[in-house]
């Protein structure tokens, strides 16, 4: 991947305007991506995007670009990434597209692929679009071009997948949710998912402009849902991001259950039905009270780099089902090929009803450790994470913890930061600590 010269970690991504993420990038992206899709005989595409106000121009550019490589476009209009995903499955198309830059404010759009399987384009597809894109575009001829078409039902067709997802026996009849839909893709599904499911619904983030996709609401921002759920007195709260692969979720008190808390419920659940199978996938940044919990229950545990394209990775190599990060991206490739929150809340909603408890309870006995991050900005060309005063400060941190905590120094991916993460029992030792790494790292690298 760091030798990509479009492609990151999921995609094409930037502010809109700016290159990569212009009209005539997008032509091109479009006949490269279709050329070399196309090869397998397979000439159909699925295009679907998010609600920001770009995505008009982003996709008609995509499908200028598709068909003069010969490729057929169906259009889905605003729907989930998962949804794209699984809908390139259930129609059989060479590929999925989405338009979408998931939880980033609207002033930022992306364009990422799936391949007919649902999941991410394999490295070497991915390198070969980018190879084309180097290449001058050359048209079909006219009779070859491909044909441009809108799937109506593809929004009540991922309705009933996500359905699928719950078990028939089970309702939530009973149930008051909120749920916060960002202003993006979920607004017409997630609450409809709910409803049809028998929980009574109040919904929030609803309304996309084009330009309010993200802003004070949905995953990344939880104060206009925990108001509401209080407002309404209901027994949870759901909060999806832009793009619908994000779950965040909070009590009726107002506790935050982010990412590695449903990792537990999900793990746990599965472990009392003995439909675990084999063990979990987290990150670096999973929180160390999920590696202990696991050690108890002889679930095995393994970290993938920060990424969910990282964790399905680990996943696939090993046949496991369940993994995700704290942000909110879960998989459970039991149900489906990508993370989709709708379907991680579904499951939570499940466990609850099984056991007939609240969300808080399904939490209860789990405690999270306290965590300090501290970034640290670094020079161009230095490296401070090799220092020896930096590794020795770390040494003695990792030693006063012993088995109550550990120590992550790593590179951000997007900017010159070192960041420097402790977790541990006591909080305001976990700060000093913290602070005690994060000024060797501040001395090396200046």
């Amino acid at each position: 991947m760091s030798q990509r010269k479009y492609f990151g970690t999921d995609g094409v991504r930037g502010r809109v305007g700016d290159f990569p993420i212009t009209p005539d990038f997008a032509i091109k992206l479009g006949w490269a991506a279709g050329t070399v899709l196309s090869r397998s005989g397979n000439q159909r595409v699925l295009v679907g995007k998010d609600t920001r106000l770009s995505g008009y121009m982003l996709e008609s550019a995509l499908e200028a670009g598709l068909l003069s490589a010969g490729v057929s476009v169906e259009f889905l209009g605003p729907m989930p990434t998962p949804a794209v995903a699984y809908l390139t499955r259930n129609f059989r198309a060479a590929a999925g597209i989405v338009i979408s830059a998931s939880h980033n404010p609207y002033y930022d759009n992306g364009i990422k692929f799936f391949s007919d399987s649902g999941s991410k384009l394999p490295d070497s597809v991915e390198a070969e679009i980018e190879r084309l894109l180097d290449e001058p575009l050359v048209c079909v001829p006219s009779e070859q071009m491909g044909r441009a078409s809108r799937i109506d039902d593809a929004p009540g067709r991922y309705i009933e997948f996500c359905k699928s997802a719950f078990p028939s026996e089970l309702s939530l009849t009973g149930l008051t949710i909120v749920v916060d839909c960002a202003h993006g893709a979920t607004y017409h599904i997630a609450p409809d998912v709910l409803r049809e499911l028998g929980a009574t619904v109040h919904e929030i983030g609803t309304a996309p402009n084009g330009i309010n996709i993200n802003a004070d609401c949905g995953a990344t921002d939880l104060a206009a849902l925990q108001a509401s759920v209080r407002e309404h007195k209901a027994d949870l709260g759901f909060a999806l991001d832009g793009d619908g692969d994000r779950l965040m979720m909070v009590t009726p008190d107002g506790r935050v259950v982010d990412g590695d808390d449903v990792i537990y419920i999900l793990a746990r659940a599965a472990q009392q039905d003995g439909l675990l199978q084999g063990g979990i996938v987290g990150t670096l940044m999973s929180n160390f009270a999920l590696e202990k919990f696991f050690s108890e229950r002889n679930i095995p545990f393994v970290r993938a780099k920060v990424g969910d394209r990282y964790v399905m990775e680990e996943l696939v190599k090993r046949d496991w089902k369940i993994g995700g990060e704290n942000s909110g991206h879960l998989i459970n490739r039991q149900f489906h090929s990508t993370g989709d929150g709708i379907i991680a809340g579904l499951q939570v909603l499940t466990a609850m009803q099984r056991e007939q408890c609240s969300l808080s309870e399904l939490l209860r006995g789990f405690e999270k450790y306290p965590q300090a991050l501290i970034n640290v900005r670094f020079k161009a060309g230095s490296d401070p994470l090799a220092d020896a005063a930096v590794q020795s400060a770390v040494a003695d941190v990792e030693q006063k913890l012993g088995n109550e905590g550990r120590v992550l120094l790593r590179k951000s991916g997007t900017e010159p930061l070192i960041r420097v993460m402790v977790e541990g029992r006591e909080p305001s030792l976990v700060k000093t600590l913290a602070q005690q790494i994060a000024s060797e790292v501040e001395a090396a690298a200046n």
